[in-house]
C-alpha cells in the first residue's frame, strides 16, 4: 500500500540520493526518513514518530528534544536533541552518501568543525563529524554499525548540543 509521497518516491527510485544501486527498500526507507525528518527542528517525540511513520517502519527511532519536552534520564550529557534511525544490515556506505547529499542541499547543514568533547568515534563508527550551525549551535552527525546478536544494524544520528557547547575554542 502506498501511504505517502515518500513511498511513491521510493518506488520511483528517486529517494536517498547517492544511495548505491541495489540497496534494499527497507534501508532506503530508513535513510530517507532520517534525511527528511531528523534535520527538522520543532518536533516533539509524537511529531517525529508520526512524521517518520515510525510505527511499523523498518527502523527503530530514538528521538528527543529537551527544548520542547523532557529528555530521557539516560540521555548523554550535553545533548539537547537527538534523532537516530537504526535498521538491519550494513548500509553505512549508502547512509553516508545520502547524508552527505542531504547536508549539502540548501539550506546547507552547518560547516565542519572539530569533533566536540561530547562525542567520540568508536570502532564501529563509519562517519562522525561536528557541524557548526547558526546562532552558535553545534550538531554531531554519526553513522556506524552496531553488532546485534543476529546481524549488523546501521545507525544514523544527529545530535544538537546545548547552546554554547562544542564550539571550537569554547567549552
Amino acid at each position: 500500500m502506498i501511504r505517502n509521497a515518500l513511498h511513491i518516491a521510493l518506488l520511483a527510485g528517486l529517494a536517498a540520493p547517492g544511495a548505491v544501486a541495489g540497496t534494499p527498500r527497507q534501508a532506503l526507507i530508513s535513510i530517507e526518513a532520517f534525511n527528511t525528518w531528523c534535520f527538522k527542528a520543532g518536533q516533539t517525540v509524537a511529531d517525529a514518530r508520526r512524521n517518520m511513520q515510525a510505527d511499523g517502519a523498518p527502523f527503530t527511532l530514538t528521538f528527543w528534544d529537551d527544548s520542547l519536552e523532557p529528555r530521557p534520564a539516560d540521555a548523554p550529557e550535553g545533548v539537547e536533541r537527538r534523532c537516530e534511525v537504526a535498521f538491519d544490515g550494513d548500509y553505512t556506505v549508502e547512509a553516508i552518501a545520502a547524508l552527505r547529499a542531504q547536508m549539502a542541499r540548501p539550506p546547507v547543514f552547518g560547516t565542519p568543525i572539530p569533533l566536540p568533547d561530547t562525542h567520540t568515534a568508536t570502532t564501529d563508527t563509519a562517519l562522525i563529524e561536528g557541524r557548526e550551525l547558526l546562532r552558535g549551535r553545534v550538531a554531531v552527525v554519526h553513522v556506524g554499525i552496531r553488532n546485534a546478536p543476529d546481524a549488523p544494524v546501521t545507525f544514523m544520528s544527529v545530535d544538537r548540543l546545548y547552546s554554547g557547547l562544542g564550539l571550537p575554542g569554547g567549552s
